[in-house]
Order: structure tokens, then C-alpha cells, then sequence
């Protein structure tokens, strides 16, 4: 059983001078993208691979356009580090959709939100198991020895 939902898109890189056409499988793990990269839509850079885990998204938006045409997904992540290396533009990667791959779009943008809110709720429940701080000894002890009377 496919455990992902696998969406073709398009995205620019470098202002437009690179067209990217790929394939983004979203899943509960995360984001895997498989793309390539035209250069002035002629000279290829090979196809490539880039992950996003699921615990570095920090939201998925999913822009409708107009008429099913112009839909966009918005991925922004807690880190530039994740998305290194896939086409991004200010730390926001944007991916163009098909109007014949709408509906699986933002069937996939859905169940990735369901999956981030669940995964948002269990890491808080974790925290909230965890045992409280310890105390440090020197907060315990101030230095009011010489207020010390000794006991007789």
C-alpha cells in the first residue's frame, strides 16, 4: 500500500533563469522532492533529490488560484538548512500545480496539516511528561553565614 500521495510541479530557481519540473511525495514523514533543473529550459543538471522531515515544517499552505488555475503550495520550514537544497525563494518554497492535479493536491495538503497537528500535539505531550528541572545546590544555599548563630 502507498503510504504517500505524489504530486507533479513546477517552480523557478535563480529568478526565473532555471525551470525545476518534479515530483513532491508528501507523506507523514515529511516532504520528498525528486526535480530537475533547466537552465534557460535547455541545459540540465541532472535530476535530484531533496528531503523535508516532517518535525522541520513549520506550515503547509495550499493557494487555490483561480479556476483551479494558478494553485500553489507554500512550504515554509523552521530552518534554511532544510530546504538547501530545493528551489526556494526567501526561505519559502513555492510550488506551481496543474489544474488536472488540484484535487490530489490539496487532498495531500490536508492530510500533511492533519499530520503536523498530530505530530505538533504529541511532541507537547512529551514535553509536558518529562521530568521537571532539577534545582541547582548553590540556589539552595545564600550566603548569609554571617547571620549563623551556632547552636548550644
Amino acid at each position: 500500500m502507498q503510504n504517500f500521495i505524489s504530486i507533479p510541479f513546477k517552480a523557478e530557481k535563480h529568478s526565473g533563469l532555471s525551470e525545476v519540473n518534479g515530483i513532491a511525495k508528501f507523506s507523514q514523514a515529511g516532504i520528498v522532492f525528486e526535480f530537475e533543473s533547466k537552465l534557460f529550459g535547455l541545459i540540465s543538471e541532472g535530476v535530484k533529490e531533496a528531503r523535508i522531515p516532517a518535525t522541520e515544517i513549520l506550515d503547509v499552505k495550499f493557494k487555490k488560484g483561480i479556476f483551479r488555475r494558478g494553485a500553489k503550495i507554500k512550504i515554509r520550514t523552521r530552518s534554511l538548512a532544510a530546504i538547501a537544497g530545493i528551489p526556494n525563494d526567501g526561505g519559502t518554497v513555492t510550488l506551481n500545480i496543474k489544474a488536472a492535479d488540484f484535487d490530489l493536491a490539496q487532498e495531500a495538503i490536508d492530510k500533511l496539516q492533519t499530520d503536523l497537528t498530530e505530530l505538533k500535539i504529541e511532541q507537547a505531550q512529551q514535553a509536558a511528561a518529562l521530568p521537571p528541572t532539577h534545582t541547582p545546590v548553590s540556589v539552595l544555599f545564600d550566603e548569609s553565614e554571617d547571620e549563623t548563630q551556632e547552636l548550644k
